[in-house]
Order: C-alpha cells, then structure tokens, then sequence
C-alpha cells in the first residue's frame, strides 16, 4: 500500500532512498501538483562523478521521471574553491579555477545520461555556484548572511565536530562551506524557483542549516531531503576499487570496468542496489531478490546490465556482459576486454613485469605488483607469474597479438604493442 500521495515519494520510499526529509506533507503536496523544484550540488574535484554521487541523480530522474517537478543539478564551481569538510579527515586539495571549470564542464556528460536538459516545465537544468559565489563582497556577505549563523549551532554539526573530536585540523575556509552551501539554497530560489535539496544524509546538517537561512532571509518555505549513504558491509562509503574511484564517465572507466564494478558487489546488498541504480519495476526485482545460492549471481549480472545501460546504453552493457561471458565462462580471450596500449619498442627491449602490471592500472605500485605475484595473483596470459623478475617481451604476445594481464580471477586487462 502506497504511503505518500505523490509517484516521487512513493517510489522513493519503495526503493530506499528516504533518509531524513524536513516535511514529508509539505513534500508531497508539492510532488503532487508537479511544483518541486530539486537540486543537487556535486562540487568540481575531479573530470567525472563517481557512483557516490549517483544516488542523488537518482533522486533527481525519479523526480522528473514522476513529473513531480524540475531537477536541478549544481556545479560547485564557487564552492570547490572551499571544499566541504563532511565526511573528510583532511583538508581538501586547493585546485586552480581553470581545473574547477573543466571538471564542472565534463561532469555534465554523466548527468546528462540521467536527465533530461531543457526549457521545458520539468527539463533539468545545469548550474554553476560560482555565478554568484565569486562575485560575492566579503564584507556584505558577513553582514547579510553570516549574522543568521551562531557558531555554537555550527559547532555541533556532523561535519565540524567530528573533525574536532578526531582531532583532525579544521581549516578557516573548510568552517565557510557550510555558509556558502546554505546561500546556495536562497540564491537557487530567488533565481529559479528552488524549493527542495537533496543531498546524502552526511549532508543534513549543511541542508537544514539552509531552509533556516531561506526562512530568514525571507525565501517561501524550503525542503529538504536525504538518502542512506552508500556503504559497504564494512561500513566504509561504496564506490572505492582498488584502482580508484568508479568514475561515470567512460573516458575516466571503461564500460567494462564499470560493468564488472557491479557484477562483483558482496551478495548481501544486490537488493538494495537493484532498486537505486536500476529503473526495473519493483516485482522483477522482487523476484531477482527471492533467488537463492549460485543464483544470485544472475542477480548480480542483472544489476551490472541494468546499470550500465542507464550510464553508458544498452549496446555496451550487452558488450561488456558478452566480453565477461567469454572471458569467464567460455574461457576464451576477447578483444573488448580494457586494452592499453604500449611501445612496440619498450616490449622490444624487455617490460619489467611489475611495471606492466602498474602500466595496466591494475596495481598502483611496484610494491604492490610484487605483493601480488608473491601471493599467486597475478597471471600473464593466464599463467601464474612465479618470478617477480620477469620480463615480458614479444615472445610473450598472444595469436591476437596482445598480453593478457590478469589479477585475481575477475580483472584483466590486455596489453597491445602500437
């Protein structure tokens, strides 16, 4: 039986993505005549999103997706400038304007596979913080913002004192974000009408900290809604490999790479997976929930699919379930597994093995390459290394004129003299 009134929250609710909301009536009523309108912030640290982020954008389709309202997806151009201390032991990395600019402009490629982008009623739209955030005067800012915040309130925020109790160093301009966040609540509704942010429930304290701003600098009333954070059994933020973030956009992470990511998440969380990062109706998911044993990885080869399809199309996702049909149940080498490409030259002269396994990216260090050949689980060509000091040279290339490296049993990666 259906909770709310509203599509959007309903559906919210059945697939998990309800944490913390300021007023679910006021939410709903909104939702129900189509009057939302909803950002998220995604600050400008690296070239692509990760799946950390993909929850929010979730959030964001169900919304357009119900015609619930309008999504807006914030850049944080003004704010990366900052960082945001949630969640963080250390302050963020200073990067240069012109780095901030052209992460904020290659983030869009993996919004845009979400949403929709128009001039339409509910068209997404895409905004940047820094169009109002770098012209701001310090001292006007201070007098019309920073007198509605009592820094006995912000002290007691997640992300200050945790950092505090820790012992971790809190910088002057960390202390900032949680005003320059909130700002973003009354400028996004005095520019275009926004009346709800969502955000991942590390985020709360800063949200609510902007509907108090809004109410007090006299914006109409503001919303504001969390989802559960994405963690692992471990209790550590899902979206962490070995190699690296997993990053959205494919020129950051192969379909492949992105594919396998999905595939091999523990067993215990597939349900909940398949309900955030997939737009399966909820009876099939009920039924890929209900199976058992070996089963479950045809659950699991459903979620990666699905997933990737929503992020990178339907022909990859079928390509990159194909190339893992043949790599892992066929036993046969396929030429779609992740290649990288080296000097014909190099592999002339000898490649080191442990810096063919760095130059593959499936290690991060020599160090680590020989940690993993000493332990039995590093293969080339599907032959177990025992010699750290191995050389690989052409002798080494395969009919199809490729090394294959492996790690593990589930990575690989092809290596192509040009």
């Amino acid at each position: 039986m259906n909770k709310f009134k509203s599509d959007f929250l309903n559906v919210l609710n059945q697939r998990g993505f309800i944490h913390q909301c300021s007023d679910e009536s006021g939410i709903d009523q909104l939702a129900v005549k189509g009057e939302l309108v909803a950002y998220a912030g995604y600050d400008a640290t690296a070239p692509s999103l990760h799946i950390g982020h993909l929850t929010t954008i979730m959030m964001l389709h169900w919304l357009q997706e119900t015609g619930a309202g309008k999504p807006i997806a914030l850049t944080g151009g003004g704010t990366t400038r900052v960082g945001d201390p949630s969640g963080k032991d250390e302050t963020r990395q200073m990067r240069s304007i012109e780095e901030i600019e052209a992460n904020a402009l290659s983030m869009k490629s993996g919004i845009e596979r979400l949403l929709k982008f128009g001039n339409g009623a509910t068209d997404a739209v895409m905004v940047d913080n820094a169009e109002w955030l770098a012209k701001l005067n310090y001292i006007s800012f201070l007098r019309d913002v920073g007198r509605h915040f009592s820094i006995n309130r912000m002290l007691t925020m997640d992300s200050v004192r945790l950092r505090l109790e820790r012992e971790q160093e809190l910088s002057f301009i960390e202390f900032n974000y949680m005003l320059l966040q909130s700002y973003d609540f009354v400028e996004l509704n005095r520019r275009y009408g926004c009346n709800m942010q969502l955000g991942g429930s590390d985020q709360w304290g800063n949200i609510v900290m902007g509907i108090d701003l809004g109410r007090r600098m006299g914006t109409q009333q503001l919303f504001g809604l969390t989802c559960p954070l994405l963690l692992t059994s471990a209790g550590v933020k899902m979206g962490k490999t070995a190699a690296g973030a997993v990053w959205l956009n494919e020129d950051q992470l192969s379909a492949y790479d992105y594919w396998q990511f999905w595939r091999n998440v523990e067993d215990a969380a597939v349900s909940n997976l398949l309900k955030r990062f997939t737009t399966l109706p909820m009876s099939e998911i009920e039924r890929l929930n209900n199976l058992g044993g070996n089963e479950i990885n045809e659950a699991k080869k459903v979620l990666a699919t699905e997933a990737t399809a929503m992020m990178h199309g339907r022909k990859k996702a079928e390509g990159a379930a194909e190339t893992a049909r043949k790599t892992f149940e066929a036993g046969q080498l396929s030429a779609d597994l992740p290649t990288v490409e080296i000097s014909k030259s190099d592999l002339a002269v000898g490649m080191g093995v442990l810096g063919a396994f760095v130059t593959a990216g499936l290690v991060a260090s020599n160090s680590e390459a020989r940690r993993q050949i000493k332990g039995g689980g590093a293969k080339v060509n599907d032959t177990v290394i025992a010699d750290e000091k191995l050389t690989l040279s052409d002798t080494n290339l395969t009919g199809e004129g490729v090394i294959k490296l492996s790690l593990g049993k589930k990575k690989h990666v092809l290596l192509k003299p040009v």
